[in-house]
């Protein structure tokens, strides 16, 4: 887990360096992008999965005929 907060601090610190303008919005972007995955990554751990076989809503098929 402090490999992830490492590499949030780090995505922080780059971003923070980075001129905002035209030019590097799409950079940024992906910075973003990048920290709002890892931050998911603490609340919820790789292994943990929502769901799984058997669970959710399957209605099935039926005739109208």
């Amino acid at each position: 887990m402090s490999s992830t907060l490492a590499k949030i601090a780090e995505i922080e610190a780059k971003m923070i360096q980075t001129q905002k303008n035209k030019a590097t919005a799409h950079h940024l972007g992906l910075l973003k992008a990048r920290l709002a995955k890892l931050r998911r990554e603490l609340i919820t751990p790789k292994g943990a999965r929502d769901g799984g076989p058997g669970e959710g809503f399957d209605p099935g098929r039926s005739r109208l005929h």
